[in-house]
């Protein structure tokens, strides 16, 4: 079975344990290992991994990325996963299940920045890089073999190593032939883990998983499927592809080629944004509308100033809250035209944080605007009201004095309110 040493990528043809060349254990056999192009590369605990490389007493001690004891887990290293911990797991309940871990705020610049780096390193592999988050993104590396002088399989196994060297973190990659089974492979072999999963071995792999192993089966889907008789993937997989269609629509042909492991979808470089959103979790419990409302104008502005820099503008604002009991709520209401105006998406948001305010207590509270276009397609002028025009130029006047003189030049009295009891 063809393979090769993931440190020195020195081929291995024959059945040992160790690399000859270097001794490494970290061997990669596959009987498709030559035929695959598309992979998943996931940066491991990313915001966990750069705090630790970043101080180096950390190495060994349990690592939580969160908002403080009320927000969420942004990330927790592998050895804090060990006392299960979890991302977007509430920051009380992991304090409890690891006590001794070290709590660190969220540094996003500095992620960004980090992940930045590595989206660098890999278009020097491939143009075709689709991102998913931060710290993830498909790869199609079908063709490169000439240009970098190695299959695929190889120039990842280099990237990995060049990540890790250059950058100080580690990345996991998934190696298959289409990207649902590639995102499956990523998770196999965590972390600083390479895994593949071939085309011809992928229904029998799949089988024995639920439904809800393929990805967009929440539960509300999965109740659907197994009233339906179907609670693994080898029952889709056994059932004809006219009659999911017939039951379920376009999305019983959508499993039905995920089941058998099919998905036609290409790697995507340019991924347009859907939308742009803040969110913000209170120190205690909030019923008070002053003390949402003022929080909900800060979010605003933040969301209002992503969506200038990236000269976007959407219709659709949508308000989300959480209540004490964790139960989310979210309101939206489409606009007559696009924006990208701070005072606009809070009017609107404010409106339906109106209708929610009724003694409901509330942990969290988020603002967002989706149904995204071009800027130049924002805040039409209204011959019919003057004064939206005015409010308009005024807040733009208001950015341009932030960008000269900094963020804090210029404050809204309505952030300088102090909060009400709640």
């Amino acid at each position: 079975m063809p393979g090769f040493c993931r440190d020195c990528l020195e081929d291995a043809l024959d059945d040992v344990r160790r690399c000859r060349a270097c001794g490494s254990p970290r061997l990669l056999r596959h009987g498709e290992l030559a035929t695959l192009a598309i992979a998943h590369v996931d940066c491991d605990a990313f915001y966990a991994t750069i705090e630790k490389r970043d101080e180096p007493g950390l190495h060994d001690k349990p690592v939580i990325v969160g908002g403080g004891k009320r927000g969420v887990v942004a990330a927790a290293c592998y050895v804090a996963r060990t006392f299960g911990v979890r991302s977007a797991m509430p920051m009380f309940q992991a304090r409890r299940l690891c006590p001794a871990a070290v709590l660190i705020a969220p540094d996003m610049e500095k992620y960004v920045r980090v992940g930045r780096e590595v989206r660098r390193m890999m278009l020097e592999l491939t143009p075709l890089v689709e991102p998913l988050s931060i710290d993830e993104a498909f790869m199609d590396l079908a063709g490169t073999a000439r240009l970098h002088g190695l299959d695929p399989a190889k120039a990842l196994a280099r990237f990995a190593t060049r990540v890790e060297a250059a950058i100080g973190i580690t990345v996991s990659i998934g190696l298959s032939a289409n990207k649902f089974l590639a995102k499956i492979a990523s998770d196999l072999d965590k972390p600083r883990g390479f895994a593949v999963l071939g085309g011809e071995e992928a229904r029998g792999f799949l089988g024995s998983k639920p439904v809800s192993f393929i990805w967009g089966v929440g539960k509300t889907m999965q109740g659907r499927l197994a009233r339906d008789g179907f609670h693994r993937i080898a029952d889709l997989a056994a059932c004809e592809e006219r009659h999911l269609m017939r039951r379920y629509g376009g999305e019983g042909l959508r499993l039905a080629r995920l089941a058998r492991g099919i998905d036609p979808r290409p790697v995507t470089p340019e991924r347009e944004a859907k939308s742009v959103s803040a969110e913000t979790t209170f120190d205690r419990d909030v019923a008070g509308f002053r003390t949402m409302e003022r929080r909900l104008w800060i979010l605003c502005e933040k969301v209002s100033a992503r969506l200038k820099t990236a000269n976007l503008a959407g219709s659709t604002i949508t308000l989300k809250l959480k209540t004490e009991d964790f139960r989310l709520r979210t309101r939206a209401r489409t606009l007559s035209d696009p924006t990208q105006l701070a005072a606009r998406i809070f009017g609107a948001g404010r409106d339906l944080l109106l209708r929610e305010t009724d003694g409901t207590r509330f942990r969290l509270i988020g603002i967002g605007v989706s149904e995204l276009c071009a800027a130049e397609k924002a805040d039409p002028v209204d011959l019919l009201d003057p004064r939206a025009s005015r409010a308009a130029a005024a807040e733009h006047a208001l950015d341009r004095l932030r960008q000269r003189f900094g963020g804090a030049a210029v404050v809204r009295g309505i952030t300088l309110d102090r909060d009400e009891e709640t």
